[in-house]
């Protein structure tokens, strides 16, 4: 029996543990709660605009701070957390995002803004790599599925934050954002409940050996590094949809707030359909396989996105967001294989730096949008899928699991 056991845990991307699905919906529902407090940021920006009397550079460096503390802090958390797991410290840190938004409901300073969503971005930081170890280890042998389960959570909270911002702030306006502390309050309870269930699972012995990260260590780093490249441009544009594509359509086409809002939500519910299905579809036809069809394919759709206009801006928003976002999750998973003894690091590297640069591209488009034109920084973003074809010099499934293979023979 103990011969049996050792070859089950010494091979790479398998475990003895079976799919926990209830802790996977569980920690999904707080990512939605979580996502959804963070997403509104970029919902409220019109309105933040219009009672401040900001210019898009001032725009684009709320969406830098709000992004800057959720992504830069996520690998130092993540690290952290490889060392020594904290599963309570997520609770915490949704509350510190409640208390963001109710300064955020009253502020009436630039600098209070910015306080604001920094809590915001810090309790989202603290957040992710936990629950993207907390996904990682009830995935059981269901790795692809897991994450997606996980990931659409986050995608949906973010395409819900366009209909709660016409239902909430076109009524009660910037004030409304107090109701957020209620969700913050949720999302901790149902971390809660979690973080019981996995300290019990710490107690267990790890399935993945740690040397298996450094092991063809060039090789993972080059490729590692190389995938934050390609999800940290596709950030840029998911940004740029998500944040300023409202402005294009409202100052450009002259569509009104309500319909503006309706089209973002499009784009974020294809992406969060596209996330859920992204996974099953990699663990079938191969991780980067999928990775490199999900950005080049969506460009024949994204550059058609400046010149479209009336009816069919939703298809056409909803098909470069569903195919665009399929990898998503894919992503995560690919990196964890990459340097599988590093969760909490690569999930924190991946999910908060890579797809955190998206706020700091939100800087440099903002400003673009006030030095040329906003029209000029959507045109820009139609071409950022094109990064995709870096996917190619990506190491296949098949050679990455060669690599862990060959460490624990």
């Amino acid at each position: 029996m103990s011969v049996q056991t050792s070859s089950v845990t010494a091979r790479p991307g398998i475990s003895a543990a079976p799919t926990v699905y209830r802790m996977l919906f569980a920690i999904s529902l707080a990512h939605l709660l979580n996502d959804s407090i963070q997403a509104v940021i970029p919902a409220l920006l019109p309105i933040l605009e219009k009672n401040l009397a900001l210019t898009y550079t001032q725009v684009g460096i709320i969406l830098l701070v709000v992004n800057l503390t959720s992504s830069v802090l996520q690998p130092v958390v993540g690290y952290v957390s490889d060392r020594k797991s904290q599963p309570f410290m997520p609770p915490f840190a949704l509350l510190i995002s409640g208390v963001g938004m109710l300064a955020l409901a009253f502020a009436d300073q630039y600098y209070i803004v910015l306080l604001a969503v920094a809590c915001v971005g810090i309790g989202s930081a603290v957040f992710h790599p936990e629950a993207s170890r907390v996904a990682y280890h009830a995935s059981g042998p269901r790795r692809g599925l897991g994450q997606s389960i996980f990931q659409v959570g986050g995608n949906a909270g973010q395409a819900l934050a366009p209909l709660m911002t016409i239902l909430i702030f076109k009524p009660l306006g910037q004030p409304g954002a107090m109701w957020f502390l209620v969700t913050a309050t949720a999302a901790s309870t149902v971390l809660l409940y979690v973080a019981f269930w996995y300290r019990g699972q710490q107690r267990t012995k790890k399935a993945v050996q740690e040397a298996a990260a450094y092991n063809f260590k060039q090789k993972r780093l080059l490729a590692i590094w190389l995938l934050v490249l390609i999800v940290s441009v596709r950030s840029w544009m998911n940004a740029g949809y998500q944040s300023f594509y409202q402005f294009f359509l409202m100052d450009v086409r002259s569509m009104e707030y309500a319909n503006a809002q309706l089209c973002v939500f499009v784009f974020l519910l294809a992406g969060a359909i596209g996330t859920f299905l992204g996974g099953p579809l990699a663990d079938r036809f191969g991780k980067r396989n999928l990775l490199v069809l999900s950005t080049l394919g969506s460009l024949p759709l994204t550059v058609l996105t400046p010149y479209v206009t009336g009816i069919w801006t939703y298809p056409l928003l909803f098909a470069s967001g569903f195919i665009m976002l399929s990898s998503f999750s894919v992503a995560v998973v690919f990196a964890q294989e990459l340097l599988p003894g590093r969760v909490g690091m690569v999930s924190g590297l991946i999910i908060g730096l890579a797809f955190g640069m998206g706020g700091m591209g939100a800087l440099v488009l903002g400003y673009l949008a006030d030095l040329q034109s906003i029209s000029f920084v959507i045109s820009l973003c139609s071409f950022m899928p094109l990064i995709g074809a870096l996917g190619l010099l990506l190491p296949k499934d098949q050679e990455v699991n060669s690599w862990n293979q060959h460490v624990n023979a």
